[in-house]
């Protein structure tokens, strides 16, 4: 009896305002700490997150970067407008470039004498580079192969026989054709210009095998070609001072021009369709308006008496 009175009066002190106020303010202070503490942890996280998420962009931006090479600059190539034609002279001295260069390890086995006429030589010119290349034909009457002097049908000579000799004379590495070159590789004009200019000395921390040529153009940034451009290197026919950009810049040129000969065809042809088809256009919109006005422009009387 005595138990159960106790029981009801400890109740009613519980539940008066009196003691109510200061359980529940202490109750509200200690949610708000907690509150406090776990924003505070959430708001760490996400700050450590962040953090990891920045530093594995790095991470493979860095790995990326090692892997396919340095991203190349955007340089502004006379021929890349729409109405622009291909710099023919610019092709005549990275043809030269080439010739004096490049020739000696990559070959260019689409191109012919031939496609060089009307482009970068006259005829009598390309028959006489033609001439100076003996080219092994045949068989003859006797049943042998022999030599002869080159024609504008015949291909750029190649520098090697085959790919293992290619690749003997290397250390290994085999020299690419050029012939697709600004189009077998991604960006390619700006790939070409850059790899061929952008030979540097390697960083600290980072060693280059024996053999191989520091550039961070190129995947992995180790190249068995050496730096083939120099100043000077080349002595232009028409004057144009050799630099190591203009030899670059001329000789990707020729690689365009090798790679997509028929471009300004292409776009000259493109052109006359455009100014067909508006023309044709134009004529049409003219017959819709001839033979619609006079609907659109008639007036409808509703007689309502008769």
């Amino acid at each position: 009896m005595v138990g159960g009175v106790f029981q009801q009066i400890l109740r009613r002190k519980l539940h008066s305002p009196s003691l109510a106020t200061p359980v529940r303010s202490w109750l509200s202070s200690k949610t708000a700490h907690v509150e406090a503490g776990s924003s505070g942890v959430r708001a760490f996280a996400l700050l450590g997150a962040g953090v990891t998420g920045l530093l594995s962009f790095s991470t493979v931006a860095s790995a990326d970067e090692a892997e396919h090479g340095l991203a190349c600059p955007d340089y502004p190539w006379p021929h890349d407008g729409i109405l622009s034609s291909y710099d023919h002279a610019s092709i005549r001295r990275g043809h030269q470039v080439y010739q004096q260069v490049c020739a000696s390890c990559h070959s260019m086995s689409l191109i012919s004498y031939r496609d060089l006429v009307g482009v970068a030589y006259t005829e009598e010119e390309a028959k006489a580079m033609a001439a100076e290349i003996e080219v092994v034909d045949g068989p003859n009457d006797e049943g042998e192969m022999f030599t002869r002097p080159g024609k504008l049908s015949d291909r750029l000579p190649q520098p090697y026989a085959n790919e293992s000799a290619a690749r003997f004379a290397n250390g290994g590495a085999y020299p690419p054709d050029l012939s697709l070159i600004t189009k077998a590789r991604h960006n390619g004009q700006n790939y070409v210009f850059a790899l061929l200019t952008g030979y540097r000395d390697p960083p600290a921390g980072i060693s280059i095998r024996e053999g191989l040529h520091y550039n961070p153009y190129f995947p992995g940034g180790a190249i068995a070609m050496p730096k083939m451009l120099n100043d000077e290197a080349v002595e232009y026919e028409d004057g144009v001072p050799a630099t190591e950009a203009q030899m670059g810049k001329d000789v990707v040129s020729f690689l365009s021009w090798a790679a997509e000969p028929e471009m300004e065809e292409r776009k000259l042809m493109g052109f006359k369709w455009i100014f067909l088809l508006s023309l044709a256009l134009l004529q049409a919109a003219y017959y819709r308006r001839l033979k619609w006005s006079v609907l659109k422009s008639r007036k409808l009387v509703l007689d309502v008496v008769n």
